[in-house]
This record gives structure tokens, sequence and C-alpha cells, in this order.
């Protein structure tokens, strides 16, 4: 077994919250922390219970070298048939999806709400010259 060394550099990415996906619907907390637990100390252990989050969780170990193993070893990991997808947790790449039209229409709301037409700064504005 090698050695971990404290001074090796990591990834970027790596970082102690995982986000963890393809998880049964009726798994429990204990069972999530009898699989994540076997590679460290757990800070923390969050799963989705909404419509659209659930078999889903995100992880929080306490150290980041307990994490990177813990995605080394658990990535594929089969739990009732289903193959956990473990990946680094990246607020960046958590935005929520929303639709050209809803952007639209939120626009509008603000649009609306403060009084501006939106057209103001559409067009550009005449020269002396065009008059």
């Amino acid at each position: 077994m090698a050695i971990r060394s404290r001074n090796a550099r990591l990834p970027p990415e790596v970082n102690r919250t995982l986000y963890v996906r393809n998880l049964p619907f009726n798994i429990t907390s204990e069972e999530m922390y009898d699989i994540f637990g076997k590679y460290g100390a757990i800070r923390q252990i969050r799963q989705g219970s909404a419509k659209d989050t659930r078999g889903t969780a995100f992880v929080v170990y306490e150290d980041i070298y307990d994490a990177k193993t813990a995605v080394d070893h658990l990535s594929g990991f089969n739990v009732a048939n289903r193959y956990l997808i473990v990946l680094y947790y990246n607020p960046s790449k958590q935005t929520k999806k929303v639709s050209t039209k809803d952007k639209e229409d939120e626009l509008r709301a603000m649009q609306e709400k403060y009084g501006v037409d939106g057209e103001q700064h559409a067009k550009p504005a005449k020269k002396k010259e065009d008059r």
C-alpha cells in the first residue's frame, strides 16, 4: 500500500465536498455513512429529497485527502444495482438550468417593475449629421 504524502499537490478540482448521483432512492443515512465513512471522517451528508434531487447527495469530509480517496474508490461502485457517480462539488457547474423563455419573462418583469421599456438601448442614437 502506498504511503500518501501530505505535501503532494492535488488537482485544483479536488475539494472536501463530493456530489454523488445515481443513488438508490431508498438508501438510508446509515447506509450512506457506512459506504462513505470507510474513507475518512465525515462532517455532513445531505441527501436530496425533492423530486428533482432524489438519488443525489452531498458528502462533506473533514479532510480533503479522504475525499480524494473516496472519489477514487467509489466512482462506479455498485449499490443496489446502481453504479454511483461520485464527483467533486463544483459550484459553478451547479447553476440552475433556465430556459431562454424564463429569462425573457424575468427580464420583462424587471423592466415593468423599474419602468424601463428595454427599447431605449436597442437603437443607436442618431448623430447630428443624420437629422
